[in-house]
């Protein structure tokens, strides 16, 4: 599933490729499930002819800003993404093609359908992400913010990182991915975390997501000490470190962590 990283990627490329530019003109899917609350006759009507004025994200949310009011929000669900190209060398599953005024256009596509498409006068105001807490890789929480959201609580910090309340964007590897590098145990009670360990937990956070971003949510380029490398598909026995990995439920989600590394 497209997580922080992915979609913090796709929206640089937009900002990049899209910033400035005119939308000359629109394919849109018939697909009532990915459009749900915007029809495809609605998203055709409304695109032709805006300015991109910029891009904005938070979480695994993001959204394209126009010369006038409304932004077109994109959820990637889990198997969407958004490409820039040539004409004629779109991707398959297209739910929505801009063609933009250089001749490129910027191409969300979706095949499982689980994502959507819509149009808000203000996507920050939008149900899906007024829910959201802050951004950890665009508004850095203070050890004072999750130390004060943490106090008294008995719930796993594996599934405190997954709340999106809290940790907007993140996923299940990048938990468990900072847990492993942070040597905390899923299995801790928020509340019994330290300072310190809230200190650790978020600096380990921010640089987890700041590299898998600057390498473009490439995995092929993520360290090769990562857990990531070695925690799918419940088969893997050992890190690249020559640690014994074990899978687990918590919270509903599994979980793959080192009992020996972390405590």
């Amino acid at each position: 599933m497209p997580e922080l990283p992915e979609v913090e990627t796709w929206r640089r490329l937009a900002e990049r490729e899209a910033t400035g530019r005119i939308i000359r003109g629109v394919q849109v899917a018939e697909d009532r499930i990915v459009m749900d609350e915007t029809p495809p006759d609605d998203l055709g009507r409304l695109l032709p002819g805006r300015t991109i004025l910029g891009t904005g994200r938070r979480g695994k949310h993001m959204w394209l800003e126009f010369d006038a009011p409304g932004h077109l929000y994109l959820h990637f669900g889990m198997s969407g993404s958004l490409t820039a190209h040539e004409p004629g060398e779109g991707p398959s599953h297209a739910k929505l093609a801009l063609e933009l005024d250089n001749g490129k256009w910027l191409t969300y596509r979706n095949p499982r359908r689980i994502g959507k498409v819509r149009y808000y006068e203000n996507a920050l105001t939008s149900k899906p992400i007024a829910a959201l807490g802050p951004d950890p890789l665009a508004e850095p929480l203070s050890p004072d913010e999750i130390a004060k959201a943490f106090a008294g609580k008995k719930r796993p910090v594996k599934s405190a990182l997954l709340d999106q309340r809290l940790f907007a964007g993140v996923g299940n590897w990048i938990a468990d991915e900072v847990l492993y590098q942070a040597n905390l145990s899923p299995h801790r009670a928020c509340g019994d975390l330290s300072r310190q360990e809230i200190q650790t937990l978020l600096r380990t956070l921010h640089r987890i997501l700041a590299k898998a971003v600057a390498v473009s949510a490439d995995d092929a380029h993520f360290p090769k000490t990562w857990l990531f490398h070695t925690r799918w598909g419940k088969q893997a026995e050992k890190t690249g470190r020559g640690e014994i990995i074990r899978f687990e439920t918590i919270g509903g989600r599994t979980c793959a962590w080192v009992p020996e590394r972390q405590s």
